[in-house]
C-alpha cells in the first residue's frame, strides 16, 4: 500500500530504494557551511565596491572645496602681484613676485605697498610709505636724508642716499586720507617727489605686500 503525502519517511530505516542516509546527512551538514560561506564572501565584496566610488566621491568634493576656498581667497583676501622696475632695489627686483592684501588695511609708515593711479601709470607699482595723513615731509638733498615731522629717518633699507628732488621744492604736509610714498631704489624711481603722483589718495592702494613668493629662494614675509 502506498504511503500519503502528508505521511514522512523514516530515514533511519533501510530502503530499498537504495537511498543512502549517511550520505544525505553528511551533505546537508555540509550544505550549510557552504552557504555560509558564499554569503559571507558576497557580503566582503560588496561594501569594497560601494567604498571605492564612495571615496573617490569624497577626495573630488574635497578638491573641489579646496578650489573654491583658494578662489575665493584671491578673490576678495589677497592678490598676487608681479613688480615690474628697478624702484624698489634692492628689498625688490624686477620679476619679483609678492602677495599683498587690503583687508581691513590701515596705511602705516615703513609699509611697503602696492598702488594704482591710472593717471599716472597703467601698471601697478610697488612704493614705501614714507608719511601718512597729518605728517610733514622734508628732504635734504645734499646731505640725502628724509625728514618725517622734522626728524631724520633711519632707513637701511634704501639702494642710496636721496638725492634727486624730481619736483620736491620743499617742505609738505600730507593731505587727509593721503600717503606720501617714495621707492627705495631712491635715485631711480617716480614716486611721491614727481608731481604727477604726489601725496597719494589711499583708494589708489591696492594693499600691503606680506609674502615674497617669487625668487623661490626669498621666499618669505616681508618685514
Amino acid at each position: 500500500m502506498e504511503k500519503k503525502q502528508s505521511e514522512k519517511y523514516d530515514l533511519t530505516e533501510d530502503s530499498s530504494s537504495g537511498f543512502d542516509y549517511e550520505r544525505f546527512a553528511a551533505e546537508e551538514a555540509a550544505n550549510p557551511v557552504k552557504k555560509d560561506i558564499k554569503s559571507k564572501n558576497k557580503q566582503e565584496l560588496k561594501p569594497e565596491s560601494q567604498d571605492e566610488p564612495a571615496e573617490i566621491y569624497e577626495w573630488m568634493q574635497s578638491i573641489v572645496t579646496a578650489f573654491l576656498v583658494c578662489v575665493l581667497v584671491f578673490a576678495f583676501f589677497v592678490r598676487i602681484i608681479g613688480i615690474i622696475g628697478p624702484s624698489m632695489q634692492n628689498t625688490f627686483h624686477d620679476g619679483d613676485s609678492v602677495v599683498i592684501s587690503n583687508l581691513f588695511y590701515e596705511p602705516k609708515q615703513g609699509d611697503v605697498v602696492v598702488l594704482r593711479k591710472l593717471s599716472f601709470m597703467e601698471e601697478p607699482i610697488i612704493k614705501r610709505v614714507i608719511a601718512v595723513a597729518g605728517q610733514t615731509v622734508d628732504i635734504d638733498f645734499e646731505k640725502g636724508i628724509v625728514y618725517v615731522d622734522d626728524q631724520p629717518l633711519t632707513e637701511p633699507y634704501t639702494a642710496e642716499l636721496t638725492l634727486t628732488p624730481i619736483d620736491f621744492d620743499g617742505k609738505i604736509t600730507v593731505p587727509e586720507n593721503c600717503v606720501f610714498v617714495m621707492g627705495d631704489n631712491r635715485n631711480n624711481s617716480s614716486d611721491s617727489r614727481d608731481s604727477r603722483l604726489g601725496c597719494v589718495d589711499t583708494r589708489y592702494i591696492l594693499g600691503k605686500v606680506l609674502l615674497r613668493i617669487l625668487p623661490i629662494d626669498q621666499f618669505g614675509a616681508v618685514e
